[in-house]
């Protein structure tokens, strides 16, 4: 049998077949045997056939496990399309970023029970989590020197850098600037860290977390 079996379809019908076996990046293997092809090339197989027929409900089960980033980027671009077009879709992933480029809403699972539900926004409350600020003060300057406002959420970060933990990062970011140029220093490394969703994804499946579900 052939990767792409089919009855004898109408030109449009080929064309869509193309079009869905390019969209994967399997141009090369439209005539291979399915057994013929390797686990990666499989998964793109699986990815196309749910996309054959132009369904209203689509189910895709890691769809880009074995994707190179090239075809990754791609697949991407296709969901992101059905979903524009009002396809509902359901995508399991254990990529982070592929769930936040793509999906509305996101269900965590752990052990069997989904332990967060909610937007890539505010998933965990990640809306609500602290901002990281780092930046490495002038050697003659410590952290007891900095602003009132601020002293109290600084601690020591990595490399001798200086770290903020804050939760209205763009007021102390404006009161460290101003501290900062009233000083007559700039300060180059400045950097600022909102928790990601995979450090979201982290501290709920995490060990800590684990316990807490038993």
């Amino acid at each position: 049998m052939n990767a792409w079996p089919c009855t004898p379809a109408s030109t449009a019908h080929r064309g869509t077949l193309t079009k869905t076996i390019s969209l994967v990046g399997l141009t090369g293997k439209a005539g291979a045997l399915g057994t013929r092809l390797s686990g990666g090339q499989r998964r793109r197989l699986d990815f196309a056939l749910a996309l054959i027929g132009d369904p209203e409900l689509i189910f895709l089960d890691e769809p880009t496990t074995g994707f190179d980033p090239s075809a990754r980027r791609a697949a991407w671009e296709v969901v992101a399309g059905l979903r524009q077009l009002g396809k509902t879709i359901f995508l399991t992933t254990h990529y982070m970023d592929e769930a936040e480029y793509l999906a509305d809403r996101i269900a965590v699972l752990s052990a069997g029970r989904v332990v967060a539900e909610g937007t890539p926004r505010t998933l965990g409350g990640r809306d609500h989590m602290n901002t990281a600020v780092s930046f490495t003060l002038p050697a003659e300057l410590q952290a007891r020197d900095l602003p009132e406002g601020l002293r109290p959420l600084a601690g020591p970060g990595p490399g001798g850098t200086t770290l903020l933990h804050s939760e209205s990062p763009l007021v102390h970011l404006q009161m460290l600037g101003n501290w900062a140029l009233g000083r007559g220093f700039d300060l180059p490394d400045l950097d600022v860290h909102r928790p990601t969703l995979e450090e979201v994804y982290l501290s709920l499946t995490g060990p800590a977390s684990k316990k807490d579900q038993r």
